[in-house]
């Protein structure tokens, strides 16, 4: 992508125009060129999910149109947004664990359940309790959002 400051306002480009005031296959320019026209490139910085980006600026340092990266605000608190992520995290484990509840289910009815199943149980159990101290040891509302829960696809 590419972006040009005309008069104050910056616009952007998913691709370079094919021709720019007089000129003629303006796509076609190596980047030496187009940044003679005054099209430079756009980086998009990476951002956590506690962040947001900002409007699209011109970094003269590094000579590129990028985004100023923003903490998002957040009106719940750090308890509720720990609560609200161990929520997320125990829906995770039960929907993982509850991929073998027939076995318990048919232990009940005489049917033992393999100890491999037992045991698989068991250590999802455990360590979704490890990541739930994990979240409970946090104490800023950015860490919180940024705690990533497993995913067993």
């Amino acid at each position: 992508m590419k972006a040009i400051n005309i008069d104050g306002t910056i616009k952007t480009y998913s691709s370079v125009p094919k021709t720019w005031g007089n000129i003629l296959g303006v796509q076609y320019l190596n980047d030496s060129s187009l940044e003679e026209l005054g099209f430079y490139d756009i980086v998009t910085p990476a951002t956590k999910d506690s962040q947001e980006l900002g409007s699209i600026k011109w970094d003269a340092d590094n000579e590129v149109f990028t985004y100023p990266i923003k903490n998002k605000t957040y009106s719940q608190s750090v308890a509720e947004l720990k609560a609200k992520k161990i929520e997320s995290l125990k829906s995770v484990y039960s929907a993982k664990i509850g991929k073998t509840d027939w076995y318990i289910i048919r232990a009940q009815e005489g049917i033992a359940a393999p100890q491999n199943i037992i045991d698989a149980r068991a250590a999802l159990r455990s360590e979704c309790a490890i990541k739930e101290a994990e979240i409970n040891a946090l104490s800023t509302k950015a860490s919180v959002i940024d705690y990533k829960l497993p995913s067993f696809i």
